[in-house]
């Protein structure tokens, strides 16, 4: 067991050496090609990460926009793109990155361990596209669907050791210069001992996390932002008129932004979509006269595909498309200076189409869910009638064969006894868990890991240098050549 233990380590030494060699090959060679055409610089850069977004999540997505819609031929703006290629996303230590070690690659061109943002194995700080397109006086925008600290977002405009640091990157934000922030995380900028009458946009207390009295919205607000925040920042989001210059923050909700589905489908949330908050992005980055940098994360797509949840996943990879719609709107009024760039940081969940020896999809059974799995999480609480009664009406699961309620009473078994699966590391609640696969098995569809797995990306591109974007190739190659092509200087 030990020889084969030690035979498994070196034999992934050995491809991910391999795997950096192949790519510093293949950077050589596209240095070279870029370098012999004459490439228009892009004024104007959006730069789309689907967070846990494979090609099944933007397959799968793509066959349930055909199937509710009733049109076959109907695409997601984003498989529509002219250019495309596949790329690897390990981390420098291990061939299944987390989004700390996925983000800095896509953001500085760099492969780092896991857990670290945007620096290299010695500490050094790597400097992110978004931190080069303010030195060639452009402006920047931040946006994402979870909480701006998050791993995604920090690694464009923050430098850390761990990404768990979220209350020191809130203030790395502070020197970031970015003109215009949204999205969740409210609780990192706000002192220890903070108290305020309104809610979070979930209808929820405001909260801090800080472990210090940093007042991090005061000192924006005294470094000229407009800051916003809470269910007060979403009316005050939708009100408000950028002019040229302004500089933006508006946290709506202490962690997350709700999920679609959930928001969709619940009275009491009411959070700008991941295009309404892209939308105003570029109605206030594309004043500067010397054109902007864009990153726009879907942070939940991965945070719906971790509890295996395929409504909410399906669901959240539409929303995010949206927003790519509204940027590929922009860029039919400016196809000569627009860079449209779609990328995920890594699969997440194992995502399946299929399952045993049925060859269909039968993703209609989806249509009837109105809630994340997540939000489901603790339904449970004894009474078996009643949770039958809920997955019925919450999820569309009524009908059940014999074989589905024992899955499902084995689930709630396994709460009444207080047992956690060993394969269920992040501790989901049983009971939800055994809901969503039978809802997933009715669709066709089979998950494969609660994490993230090493499964390659696609990407895809329009607009100026985007046919620079083809073949395959790893995550840090995106960034290089998303560089190279709008003249920006990485490490």
């Amino acid at each position: 067991m030990k020889k084969r233990i030690i035979g498994i380590a070196l034999m992934t030494m050995m491809i991910l050496s391999l795997s950096l060699q192949s790519n510093d090959i293949f950077k050589t060679v596209n240095r070279t090609v870029l370098a012999n055409t004459s490439v228009k610089t892009p004024k104007y850069i959006f730069y789309f990460i689907g967070d846990g977004m494979g090609t099944s999540q933007r397959q799968i997505s793509e066959y349930y926009l055909q199937e509710i819609s009733g049109d076959k031929d109907r695409k997601l703006v984003m498989n529509t793109f002219p250019h495309s290629a596949i790329n690897t996303t390990h981390s420098l230590n291990t061939l299944i990155t987390d989004s700390a070690a996925a983000g800095t690659a896509l953001a500085t061109g760099h492969k780092t361990n896991n857990g670290v943002i945007s620096k290299d194995t010695e500490g050094n700080n790597l400097k992110t596209l978004i931190e080069s397109a303010e030195e060639k006086g452009m402006a920047t925008g931040l946006v994402s669907t979870t909480r701006i600290t998050h791993a995604t977002p920090a690694v464009f405009a923050s430098h850390n050791e761990s990404r768990g640091n979220e209350n020191d990157i809130a203030v790395d934000y502070l020197d970031s210069g970015v003109d215009y922030i949204v999205g969740g995380g409210l609780r990192h900028f706000l002192p220890m001992d903070f108290t305020d009458n309104q809610t979070d946009a979930f209808g929820g207390k405001i909260y801090s996390k800080r472990k210090d009295d940093k007042n991090v919205l005061a000192e924006f607000r005294n470094q000229g932002y407009k800051v916003r925040y809470g269910l007060k920042g979403v009316e005050e989001f939708r009100n408000d008129v950028l002019e040229k210059g302004d500089k933006y923050l508006n946290l709506f909700t202490a962690s997350h932004l709700p999920y679609t589905i959930d928001d969709d489908n619940n009275d009491k949330y009411d959070v700008p979509t991941l295009a309404e908050i892209t939308s105003k992005g570029i109605d206030l980055l594309s004043k500067d006269d010397d054109g902007f940098f864009f990153m726009i994360e879907g942070g939940r797509i991965d945070h719906a595909c971790h509890p295996n949840d395929p409504s909410g996943t399906i669901m959240d990879t539409l929303a995010f498309d949206k927003a790519v719609e509204e940027a590929y709107e922009f860029y039919k009024k400016h196809p000569q200076d627009t860079l449209i760039i779609v990328v995920g940081d890594h699969e997440t969940g194992g995502l399946g189409m299929g399952v045993n020896t049925d060859y269909f999809l039968n993703l209609q059974e989806l249509e009837k869910a109105t809630m994340s799995i997540e939000e489901f999480q603790g339904s449970y609480t004894g009474d078996r009638r009643e949770y039958y009664k809920m997955i019925g009406e919450k999820f569309g699961l009524t009908d059940l064969s014999d074989e589905e309620k024992a899955i499902i009473d084995k689930g709630m078994d396994m709460v009444d006894k207080g047992i956690i699966d060993s394969g269920n590391a992040y501790k989901y609640d049983e009971a939800a868990m055994a809901v969503t696969h039978v809802l997933s098995e009715r669709a066709g569809i089979y998950w494969t890991s609660y994490a993230h797995t090493a499964t390659q990306i696609p990407m895809s591109a329009i607009g100026v240098g985007a046919e620079n974007y083809n073949g395959f190739m790893d995550n840090t190659t995106i960034a290089e050549i998303t560089a190279e092509i709008a003249g920006l200087k990485l490490n």
